[in-house]
Formats: structure tokens, C-alpha cells, sequence
């Protein structure tokens, strides 16, 4: 019987096809036209796709706003098609009118008779007699809605699979779809962009009821204050934004390799400096320098035989805080489990007492008079440690031998010679080796918070490649404390990285992204768009959207606000970026 309700459609460009090459002409008809449409009783087949098509019947009673989003953004390919008619007021309360008789005497019938009234019958005159008032009051008017939802697949399992798909979706937010037997072709043209309802399955609706349809709802991040950040590719409306209105301004890029976030974070840098806010960065591949020449920024090079050098123990001064010797200690700690590597605890409280003593030695106690004295250096720490003559203290000493006398000694064992002044500043180092670009970022992470304590107004930092932190516990754990503590010195932190799934598998990664209040996701891969998935609570159509994203677009999530976005610069911008 399958095989006989088949009806095979020649389209209509091929019917003439003999005509056509004798002329030596074809048309635009015979070009787009399909090779063949299969028309069978319970689905479509045009060429090698296959299609089905469902009509809704029956809606839920009570909805919200973007109540079909779910649908709308469904994991799989939907043609979703909407016939909205307008209906005559008049026409409608006439109808209601005799509708409500029928429903009172019906109830009035049950109540004569003894019987239990119907309460889907009572609920329904309720229903009907707010509409009437509401018509008549002229605050909503009366329509006629269809539904209509194709579904393309590339075989016949996979179109059945995901029937059943779709309607358990539509099931869960109690709206039942039937398929369009025997109607395929008038439901595959109804959904396609020919403005024709071929099926004419319709259900009256009201003016609140048919808003609440509306499918693209999307958030607003347009403002009357901020930089423009790209355009919403939900309503094609500017996302016009200034991060320092949230909770906080630090914000998380996640993207893969080319994925556009060099590019986003420097037209970000660029338009941030015009509104007058100074920008830091941490650079670890030197990929800011012609940004910085062409801005009028400072670059700072950290390399063994670079002029700029920054001492570490150095303190804020005459205005650090009571506790400033105990908090730079502690920071220490970290700082030389990154440079020694894993310690025990007896060395760890063999360091603490070598850290205070060489503070001791220049002078520094915990009285903040004497934090203005000069500090410290790496040396200092090193001559206590040789100084203690036991086994466990020389064995420290000598793991800090390599940055005291060794290849590394003209980098971290010199007083500082450097001081932020310009608006933009890079500090690059990608002339070191790869194991001393943890212990550089973590020591210009260190600098640049005293900076911004000892003069506050607001910053942006942006650390790129902040894996080479994360992926070492302590200085993953500072990173961490930074995003927590940046807001009360108007700073806003820019973390940026392409090991996402890396970086979201460890807790300080995570702790990272629960602490800014904006997040950007470009384009991913398919090996960690599960993960992104997980901790952003992505849909179907959201991970769909990260995977098949352009260069340069992706999801920008603002406080509890998220939308789809693609980055915009002008040709002035790019030429300055690139």
C-alpha cells in the first residue's frame, strides 16, 4: 500500500526540458529545480533529503513569554513556519456570545439534574466570559494562528529519530502536533519562504496569547553609556555595553585557535583607551607590540638581558596597609612554590621564617613607618637560607640558585627600575623560556597590583594565555584572588585563553569565570563544546551555534543576560589592529 500512495512530481523547470536545450538557454527555474520530489503518505523526499512535516492542534493554557524556545533553538535543522490572521471583533463576540449560551445551559442542564458539573466545561466559560469583557473592551483583539514544523533529514531513521525528538520538546510544554498525512507537500510549502499556508490548520487566538508566540525574543544590551562591543545576532541591534556597571568588569574569553579573540580583545583595548580608561597587558606572545607602537603605548620586555627589572618583594609604601608585610609574605609563599616547585610543610615553614628574616635583615618589620624602606631582594632570601646551614635550607637554597646566580639572575634579582606612567602598557614575555613565564606573569600580576592599589581609577587588565597561570595551583590560586579583590579598586580583569577545556577542568579556572560578570565564548571545538556546555547551561542551539560560528562570533554573556553575537570594526580600526 506504501508503495502505491507514491506519486513522483516532475518540477515544472524540467518539464520543458527538450525545449530548453534546443534553445541553448536554462533558466533560473531549472537551475534551483530538484532532480526529482518523492511525495509519499507520512514524509517528503526531495533528492536525498528527506522531510516531514507536523501541524500543532492543541496549546497549553497557561504560557510565558518565549514560551516555543525550545523549539525555536531545537539541536537539530527546523523549518517553523507561523499564519497569523486577523479576525473581525464583531464576528468573534457574536461567536463567543453563543458559545457562552451553550456552555450555561450545559452547566445549568447539570445542575438541574443532579449531576457533577464538567470542570473543563466551567473553566472554559470562565475563559470565554474574560475574553468577552476583554474584546469588548476593545484591549485585545481576536486572531487565527497555525503552526507548522518541517523537519529535514539525510535518511529515513534519522527523520523518524527525530520526530520523536520534536514532539516529545513539544510535549514537555504541552503543546500536541499531529503529522500531515497525506498532506507532505502542502506542509513542506507551507513552511518553506512562499508566504503560503497550504494546510490552513488554524486556532483562535488573543492578543497577549499570540505576543507570548513571538520567537526571538533576545536580551537587550544596548545602553546609552559603554563601547560598542558588536551586534546582536538575534535582532541585528547594537550591543552597546560599559562592564563597569556590573558586579563586576572582569570579564572571561573562552575560544579555540582562530577564532577571532586577538582580534576582539584589541578592538576592546582600542575603544576602552577612547573613552578614557587606561588598559594593561599581560603578553606572554609579544602579540600586542604594533598595537602598542601604534597607540602611543610603552612595550615592556622581560628577557635575561632586558633593561626593565622588577623586584618582587617590593611593598606598596607609606600607604600599604597594617597587614601589607604579612599579605606580601603569603604571596611570596606562592610565588616560590611556582619558582621551587612542590614543597613540604616543614619547608614551608622554613620558608616563612626565612621570608621574615630577610625582611628583618633590611629593616621592614610589621610597623608600616618602616614599608617605605627599601625592599629586598631574591639574593637576600637565598644568603638567609645559606645561612641556616642545615640540609633542608640548603636544598632550597639551591633551587633558587638558577634565578640568583644562574641563567635567570638578571631577571627577578634586581631592584625595580620600572614604573606604569603610560595609558597603554604591554608587558611582554615571550623572549623567555617557557618554564619562567609562570614565575614572570605571575611577578607582573604582583607589580601591577601594587600599582593599582597605590593609585586607583579605573583599569582593565587583560592577561592572555592565562593557562601558563592556571595550570600551575598557586599561581592559578592569585589569579583567582585578583579577580576577587579588582572590583574595589575599579579594576576590571580580561582573562583570555584557547585551552578551554584545560582551563574549565580545574577549580581556579572555574572560580575564574564564576568571578566576572561578563563572559565572551567564540567559535569552539568540538572537543570542548561539551564542557563549555556544562558550566554555561548552554541549549541544543546555543552549542550548535558556538560549533558553526564565524571568525569573530559567538555568545556574550552580560550579568544574567546572554545573547549571539558577531564583533564589528571599522576599516580605520582594523587597519590600526592589524
Amino acid at each position: 500500500m506504501a508503495g502505491a500512495s507514491k506519486n513522483v512530481v516532475i518540477p515544472t523547470g524540467m518539464q520543458n526540458v527538450g525545449t530548453v536545450l534546443a534553445q541553448g538557454a536554462v533558466s533560473i527555474k531549472d537551475m534551483i529545480a530538484p532532480s526529482f520530489i518523492e511525495v509519499d503518505f507520512n514524509h517528503l523526499k526531495i533528492d536525498q533529503k528527506y522531510y516531514r512535516t507536523l501541524f500543532v492542534t492543541a496549546y497549553p493554557r497557561y504560557v510565558s513569554a518565549n514560551w516555543l524556545y525550545s523549539l525555536i533553538t531545537f539541536d537539530h535543522p527546523l523549518y517553523i513556519s507561523m499564519f497569523i490572521y486577523p479576525t473581525e471583533s464583531k464576528t468573534v463576540l457574536d461567536e463567543l456570545k453563543r458559545k457562552i449560551g451553550e456552555m450555561e445551559a450545559s452547566i445549568e442542564g447539570e445542575i438541574k439534574a443532579g449531576k457533577v458539573v464538567d470542570p473543563t466545561t466551567q473553566v472554559a466559560l470562565d475563559d470565554a466570559l474574560s475574553l468577552q469583557a476583554e474584546l469588548a473592551k476593545g484591549s485585545e483583539r481576536f486572531f487565527q494562528f497555525g503552526l507548522y514544523i518541517t523537519i529535514p533529514a539525510d535518511s529515513k531513521d534519522e527523520l523518524d529519530n527525530v520526530t520523536k525528538e520534536v514532539d516529545s520538546s513539544l510535549s514537555s510544554i504541552l503543546i500536541i502536533a499531529k503529522q500531515a498525512t497525506l498532506e507532505h507537500e502542502e506542509g513542506f510549502k507551507s513552511t518553506v519562504p512562499m508566504f503560503s499556508d497550504k494546510l490552513a490548520v488554524w486556532r483562535n487566538m488573543d492578543t497577549t496569547s499570540l505576543a507570548t508566540t513571538f520567537p526571538f525574543s533576545t536580551a537587550a544590551l544596548t545602553r546609552n553609556e559603554g563601547i560598542l562591543y558588536g551586534m546582536n545576532q538575534h535582532d541585528g541591534s547594537l550591543i552597546i555595553f560599559d562592564r563597569f556597571t556590573l558586579e563586576n568588569a572582569n570579564s572571561v574569553i573562552l575560544g579555540k585557535s582562530g577564532g577571532g579573540k586577538s582580534f576582539f580583545v584589541k578592538m576592546e583595548a582600542f575603544r576602552l583607551l577612547m573613552m578614557g580608561i587606561e588598559v594593561i597587558i599581560l603578553d606572554p606572545e609579544n602579540e600586542y607590540k604594533k598595537l602598542t607602537e601604534s597607540m602611543g603605548g610603552e612595550f615592556v620586555v622581560f628577557s635575561t638581558t632586558s633593561q626593565y627589572k622588577i623586584n618582587p618583594f617590593d611593598l606598596v609604601g607609606e600607604i600599604g596597609e597594617a597587614d601589607e608585610l604579612s599579605n606580601k609574605i603569603l604571596d611570596l609563599h606562592s610565588l616560590m612554590r611556582v619558582i621551587m616547585g612542590d614543597i613540604t610543610p616543614a619547608q614551608d615553614a622554613l620558608l616563612d621564617r626565612a621570608l621574615v628574616m630577610t625582611y628583618r635583615n633590611v629593616g621592614i618589620t610589621q610597623d608600616p613607618s618602616t614599608f617605605k624602606l627599601p625592599a629586598p631582594l631574591l639574593e637576600d632570601l637565598y644568603k638567609v637560607f645559606m645561612g641556616m646551614e642545615t640540609p633542608e635550607a640548603k636544598e632550597m637554597a639551591g633551587r633558587l640558585e638558577k634565578f640568583v646566580m644562574g641563567s635567570a639572575a638578571g631577571i627577578f634579582n634586581q631592584k625595580s627600575n620600572f614604573d606604569i606612567k603610560n595609558h597603554f602598557t604591554v608587558f611582554g614575555i615571550r623572549d623567555l623560556e617557557e618554564n619562567l613565564r609562570p614565575v614572570a606573569m605571575y611577578i607582573v600580576l604582583d607589580y601591577i597590583w601594587n600599582t593599582v592599589r597605590r593609585d586607583v581609577k579605573k583599569r582593565i587588565l587583560i592577561v592572555d594565555e592565562a593557562w601558563y597561570l592556571i595550570k600551575h595551583k598557586d599561581s592559578g590560586a592569585y589569579l583567582h584572588s585578583f579577580a576577587k579583590r579588582a572590583r574595589k579598586y575599579h579594576l576590571g580583569l580580561t582573562t583570555i585563553t584557547q585551552d578551554v577545556e584545560d582551563f574549565l577542568s580545574t577549580e581556579e579556572g572555574k572560580a575564574i569565570v564564576t568571578n566576572s560578570s561578563m563572559q565572551i565564548i567564540l567559535k569552539q571545538s568540538t572537543a570542548a563544546v561539551d564542557k563549555i556546555t556544562d558550566t554555561f547551561y548552554l541549549t541544543g542551539g546555543e552549542k550548535h551555534f558556538l560549533l558553526s560560528a564565524g571568525v569573530g562570533e559567538g555568545l556574550f554573556f552580560a550579568g544574567q543576560s546572554h545573547v549571539g553575537f558577531r564583533g564589528i570594526a571599522s576599516e580605520e580600526e582594523r587597519s590600526m589592529i592589524e
